[in-house]
C-alpha cells in the first residue's frame, strides 16, 4: 500500500484521491496497485453506492511515472499493475465519478473515458503525449475516443498529442460539466446524489448504457501488448533520455 492514494467512505461515496502533489500525481506502480484494491473494495462494500476519483489542486494526474517506465523498459516487460487497474476500472459495476482540476495527462485523461460523470474546472488541461514518447495509446482509448469524438478529433488527441481545454473536452464528450470552483465539493455532491438512488437500479442502468465491455477489455489487452513492445523501442528510449536530460 502507499500513502500516495487516500481512500475514504462517506455518505455512500468511496473517494479515491491521488495524493502525490510533489510529482503532480504521476502514477507509480504502487499507486496503481492501491487504486485497484480500492476499486475492488468499493465493489464489494454494500455501504458504497458510488466511486469518486479526485486529485490535487492544479494536478488531477500527470500520467505514468516515467522513472518507473525507464526501469520497466530495462527489465523488458510490462508488469501487471496497469492492466489490473484498467480492468478493474473498465469492469466497475458501480458508478464512477471524477473531479478534475489542472493537469490530466496520459492515463489522467484516458481513465476518464471509463467514468460515468466527469466534472472539471476551466483550468483543466487534457493531453495524451503517447506518440511524443515513442509510445501508443492505452486504456482502450484507441477504441473509445473515436466513438466519443470521431476519428479526426481522436487523431488530434492520441496521435498528435494536441492539448484539449475543458470546454473542448466537454464538446468531445468526456467531460460532463465545467464547474468554476471547488470541483471536489461539486464532484462529491454529484457522487453522493448518485449513491442515494436505488443501488441496483443504478447498476443495471449503467450496465445497459455501457453495454458489453468485452471489446473494451480486449482492446486494453491489445494496447498493453503493443505498449510493452514500444517501451523497449529505440524511439521510446531516445524520448525518455531527452525528457530526463531536460529535467536534469
Amino acid at each position: 500500500m502507499t500513502d500516495h492514494i487516500k481512500t475514504t467512505v462517506t455518505d455512500g461515496v468511496q473517494t479515491i484521491r491521488m495524493n502525490r502533489p510533489d510529482k503532480k500525481n504521476a502514477l507509480s506502480r504502487a499507486m496503481y496497485c492501491a487504486m485497484t484494491e480500492a476499486l475492488q473494495a468499493a465493489e464489494a462494500d454494500e455501504a458504497v453506492g458510488c466511486i469518486l476519483f479526485t486529485g490535487a489542486p492544479g494536478a488531477f494526474c500527470a500520467g505514468n511515472d516515467l522513472a518507473d517506465f525507464m526501469e520497466i523498459a530495462k527489465g523488458g516487460g510490462l508488469p501487471t499493475e496497469v492492466r489490473d487497474f484498467l480492468h478493474a476500472l473498465a469492469k466497475a459495476e458501480k458508478p464512477v465519478v471524477a473531479g478534475v482540476d489542472g493537469l490530466a495527462i496520459g492515463i489522467g485523461t484516458t481513465m476518464l473515458f471509463h467514468c460515468d460523470l466527469v466534472l472539471a474546472t476551466p483550468k483543466s488541461e487534457f493531453k495524451t503525449p503517447f506518440v511524443d514518447l515513442g509510445l501508443t495509446p492505452e486504456a482502450a482509448s484507441s477504441l473509445i475516443a473515436p466513438r466519443l469524438m470521431g476519428n479526426q478529433r481522436a487523431f488530434q488527441m492520441l496521435a498528435m498529442g494536441r492539448p484539449f481545454d475543458a470546454e473542448f473536452a466537454r464538446e468531445c464528450g468526456f467531460v460532463t460539466e465545467i464547474v468554476d470552483d471547488d470541483v471536489d465539493g461539486s464532484a462529491f455532491a454529484a457522487a453522493k446524489a448518485i449513491a442515494a438512488k436505488p443501488r441496483e437500479a443504478v447498476k443495471l442502468t449503467k450496465s445497459l448504457i455501457r453495454g458489453d465491455r468485452s471489446d473494451v477489455i480486449e482492446r486494453i489487452d491489445k494496447e498493453i501488448e503493443i505498449f510493452a513492445k514500444r517501451l523497449v523501442s529505440k524511439e521510446a528510449r531516445q524520448a525518455f533520455e531527452a525528457f530526463f536530460s531536460r529535467k536534469g
